[in-house]
């Protein structure tokens, strides 16, 4: 598969035939994603495989709390899990409103698991001591996510990125023995898609992209000309 193709085509894959995906096959997809780059060059980065049925059912436990939320201010017209506006739901409304099956069940029904962390201790977080939600930190393990979901999908399986679950890092941790001063920034079920989507629909360059300030002018093809 060509790599415009690839990065065209790669969706988030929720449902899965039930085929196995073969340990030799997984080992060669994150044998090309870690060639991802990271801050320094530092490779903080740890992936825990998890087949462990036991173990998958208690990830969608973790991820159905924050599900519970999401779904309730999606009823409220809101946008879920917003750190810039604050939620007018009541956390009544939220224990009263049962979590999505998409969200939770996705994790049982993978053939497997992968469980992304990163080391803290060698991450550049220049965002530190800004009044908002840190971000940059995730420069550092986001890019090797998405390089697995590209591998994935050049090897005919499919996952989706999830953090539902990280809302309770403490009991990610336990559950599966990851240091305190490692970061849980993504939790990827893989398998087989049941269907393999070929057509995407994503914003178009000139609706997000500006020239030389943000309220600039939309940039196009033709700007230089």
């Amino acid at each position: 598969m060509e790599l415009f193709d690839a990065m065209r085509t790669t969706f988030s894959a929720r449902d899965y035939t039930g085929d196995p995906l073969p340990d030799d096959v997984l080992y060669e997809i994150l044998d090309n994603a870690r060639f991802a780059p990271s801050g320094g060059n530092r490779q903080g980065g740890h992936i825990t495989v998890v087949r462990d049925q036991t173990a998958k059912q208690a990830l969608a436990d973790l991820a159905a709390p924050a599900a519970k939320r999401y779904a309730a201010q999606v009823k409220a017209g809101e946008s879920p899990w917003n750190a810039a506006i604050p939620t007018t739901v009541s956390e009544a409304e939220i224990d009263a409103t049962p979590p999505p099956a998409l969200l939770t069940e996705t994790f049982v029904n993978a053939d497997v698991v992968l469980v992304f962390t990163v080391d803290l201790k060698v991450v550049a977080s220049m965002d530190q001591y800004l009044d908002r939600v840190g971000t940059v930190s995730g420069g550092s393990i986001y890019p090797m996510v998405w390089n697995t979901l590209l591998a994935a999908r050049q090897a005919g399986f499919g996952g989706t990125i999830t953090t539902l679950a990280i809302s309770q890092e403490d009991k990610i941790q336990a559950l599966l023995g990851v240091p305190h001063d490692h970061a849980v920034c993504a939790i990827v079920p893989l398998g087989k898609p049941i269907k393999q989507l070929t057509k995407l629909h994503r914003n178009s360059v000139e609706s997000f992209v500006t020239m030389e300030r943000f309220d600039g002018a939309a940039f196009n093809r033709n700007n230089r000309d």
